[in-house]
C-alpha cells in the first residue's frame, strides 16, 4: 500500500478495534512496529516491558536470529495496554478462535475482503508490504537508511561494518522516528 494511502485505510479498517478483534489488532500492531506477521502473531505478553515502552523479540522468533528491540510509541503502547486489560490468553498477545497463534491467512483474508490498495495494480495489499511502505516513508521524510533498516531488523551484510556497529539506535533515534511514524499512521483516527 501506498504508504500516504495507509492513514486512511487505518481510520476505515482499524479504527476503534473491539476487544476481542485480534486481527484487526494484530494487523494495527504490525504497521505500528513495522515488524513481520510472525513476530506480531507470536507475541507474548512476556516480551514486554510496558513502563519502558519495549517489546523484544527473542532471536528465536526472529529471521536474522538475533534479538530484536523495538520502541513502542504511545500509539503502539496504548493499543498493547488495551489488549492485556482484556488479556485472553495466558502468554499469547494475539490468538485465534481456537487458543492458538493467529494464522497468517486471517490476516491476508482481512486485507482481500475489505480490497487493500496495493500498489501493485490488481493485488490488493499484503501485511509484509507495511514493512515496505514504512520503509518509503522513512526515505521519503528523511530517515537515515541505516536508521530505517535497524527499525525493520534487517542484518548489515558487511560483516566488518557490523562487527563495529553495535547500537541498535533505540532512544536517541529509533524511538523519536517510531512516534513519527505512528502519528503519520493514525494521524486520520479517531
Amino acid at each position: 500500500m501506498p504508504w500516504s494511502d495507509i492513514p486512511a485505510f487505518v481510520k476505515a479498517q482499524l479504527n476503534d478495534i473491539e476487544p476481542g478483534d485480534n486481527t484487526r489488532g494484530s494487523m494495527l500492531f504490525a504497521i505500528l512496529t513495522g515488524a513481520r506477521s510472525g513476530e506480531v502473531r507470536g507475541a507474548t505478553w512476556g516480551e514486554f516491558d510496558l513502563d519502558a515502552a519495549v517489546w523484544t523479540i527473542p532471536g528465536t522468533r526472529m529471521k536474522a536470529k538475533e534479538p530484536h528491540r523495538v520502541p513502542l510509541s504511545s500509539a503502539a503502547l496504548a493499543l498493547v495496554k488495551r489488549l492485556k486489560e482484556s488479556k485472553q490468553h495466558e502468554s499469547l498477545v494475539f490468538l485465534s478462535p481456537r487458543g492458538k497463534v493467529l494464522s497468517d491467512m486471517t490476516l491476508t483474508a482481512l486485507l482481500r475482503r475489505v480490497k487493500a490498495k496495493s500498489d501493485t495494480p490488481g493485488r490488493v495489499a499484503t501485511l509484509h508490504g507495511f514493512r515496505s511502505s514504512f520503509r518509503d516513508w522513512a526515505s521519503e521524510n528523511g530517515y537515515a537508511r541505516d536508521l530505517a533498516e535497524r527499525a525493520l531488523a534487517h542484518t548489515i551484510a558487511n560483516k566488518v561494518e557490523a562487527a563495529y556497529h553495535r547500537t541498535d539506535l533505540l532512544e536517541a533515534r529509533r524511538r523519536p522516528m517510531m512516534q513519527a511514524s505512528a502519528a503519520h499512521v493514525c494521524e486520520m483516527a479517531g
